[in-house]
């Protein structure tokens, strides 16, 4: 009987068409396969539970209290990422909703704190000083990233990824994107969060991107297909913005990874900081540049009148996964990104994914295969290396170089989400989708990102909320110096 439940639910699980069904499935699941029992346990080896015990203790104690200054002090010197482990993998993996409720409840009671916090007025605690106290504990804490990687019209998979986290309020504020991420990035930065819905909808897409040249075209360096197409494409899908109109119109910071054409020149990540005032579309454009598929991309940027012209005329660029499809320690560095989300959808990656996570122990069945990878990875990164300092002619030590960044890089985060590519998928990766197609690989994504919930909300939510508390005072901020304003005149 129970057996026949449990098939029962696995079935609803893998048929889910939106997450509440899938998480319902999911508990139920649970319930039969005995986590429950395991969630209520605070005690584990996994994490150190006493410390976080201890915590949730005093953060309620004060929070009920109303102990203004013990929170705060509380709030700004005890909020670290991962605190007691409680980030490990092995906690998210045991059951298919949730962790350990200790986990989930300091989590939460974390978060009413903080809201508390920057809600109430607290005396000799103003605005001005609140919104210190909060931008600085965010850049302390860390925050999550979203990476978007190449695949093609494969790609339209990180739709649904986008679609999983925005609905469940888990969608960060930094993203990046490479090639085909590059344009799902570029359109999630000049989309508000009152348009998300329409953008996450096929019908509203122009979905004409590929538009063949021919062989010919491609030999003479000009690529096999027309560029102009998608151009137009990514401009009816992104419009006219530049990196820093994105910014101030959604708050999202996208960033984008380009490679160079030329020698003496690194590859880039275009964004609000590094790139203000070049347009996103060109910046998606030059990352999806595919050598052989497309032709090497002059960036473009507005003037100070808003005219647009060439950015580095003498300097051109191709698609960002060639040389760096998940610009981590970048992000890392502009962002405090502490955390990890990566979509990961390009052909030439996916079959070779460690889905289980990059510490993941290797059982004896699977060792052959894994200690084949590796010697696969380190001997033709060695190779490729000796070609591109040596081997002429100069195309096929560009070629060289561009194979060596292809097996030097890492694929994965901390969060990695992947779809299951069948035969038909890659058949399909260089034609213009129908919206149909589209629908399914964003109900593959949305399936594939279902099922981490659990382990991103764990790692996110308390970064979200602070970035909300900053958006919530800073808005007061403007609306008192408004109010302000419009007494002065009228006196």
């Amino acid at each position: 009987m129970v057996n026949s439940r449990i098939r029962k639910f696995r079935k609803m699980l893998a048929e889910a068409r939106n997450y509440e069904v899938w998480k319902a499935a999911a508990l139920e699941l649970d319930y039969l396969e005995g986590n429950v029992e395991w969630k209520e346990d605070f005690a584990s080896d996994l994490y150190h539970y006493e410390l976080i015990y201890d915590r949730l203790s005093h953060l309620r104690q004060y929070h009920q209290q109303k102990d203004y200054e013990r929170l705060k002090r509380a709030l700004r010197e005890g909020l670290h990422h991962d605190l007691g482990n409680m980030g490990n993998l092995a906690l998210y993996t045991h059951s298919r909703v949730g962790t350990k409720h200790l986990i989930e409840e300091y989590i939460t009671e974390v978060c009413e704190s903080l809201d508390f916090l920057a809600d109430q007025p607290v005396p000799g605690f103003s605005d001005e000083e609140k919104i210190v106290f909060f931008r600085d504990t965010l850049t302390s804490y860390g925050r999550p990233a979203l990476l978007l990687s190449g695949g093609a019209t494969l790609g339209m998979f990180h739709l649904g990824v986008t679609k999983a986290l925005w609905e469940r309020g888990l969608l960060p504020q930094v993203i990046a994107g490479s090639s085909a991420g590059a344009i799902v990035a570029g359109m999630l930065g000049v989309h508000t969060d009152e348009e998300i819905p329409g953008m996450l909808n096929p019908d509203t897409h122009y979905l004409t991107a590929w538009k063949p040249k021919g062989l010919f075209s491609a030999l003479r360096g000009e690529g096999l297909m027309d560029q102009a197409q998608l151009k137009a494409c990514l401009r009816a899908n992104i419009g006219e913005y530049t990196f820093e109109e994105a910014y101030e119109r959604t708050g999202r910071s996208i960033n984008i990874s380009v490679s160079p054409v030329q020698t003496h020149q690194k590859a880039r990540l275009l964004c609000g900081y590094t790139s203000p005032y070049q347009l996103v579309w060109s910046g998606a454009l030059a990352s999806a540049a595919v050598p052989g598929i497309f032709p090497p991309v002059t960036l473009m940027k507005k003037d100070m009148n808003g005219n647009v012209l060439p950015y580095m005329t003498r300097v051109q660029f191709v698609d960002g996964s060639v040389v760096s499809d998940l610009p981590i320690e970048r992000l890392m560095h502009l962002y405090d990104v502490n955390f990890t989300i990566v979509s990961q959808a390009n052909p030439h990656v996916v079959p070779f994914l460690n889905r289980r996570g990059e510490d993941e122990k290797v059982g004896l069945a699977g060792l052959p295969f894994h200690l084949l990878k590796s010697e696969v990875q380190f001997h033709g990164r060695g190779l490729f290396d000796y070609l591109r300092k040596r081997v002429r002619p100069e195309l096929l030590r560009q070629a060289a170089g561009q194979m060596y960044s292809i097996m030097a890089q890492r694929y994965s985060g901390d969060v990695t989400i992947a779809p299951h590519y069948e035969l038909g998928h890659y058949r399909r990766m260089l034609s213009n989708p129908d919206p149909e197609f589209v629908r399914q690989l964003i109900l593959e994504g949305e399936r594939a990102t279902w099922p981490k919930i659990s382990m991103i909300r764990a790692h996110g939510k308390i970064s979200k909320t602070l970035e909300r508390c900053v958006a919530r005072l800073r808005a007061r901020r403007r609306q008192n110096h408004g109010d302000l304003r419009l007494v002065s005149s009228s006196e």
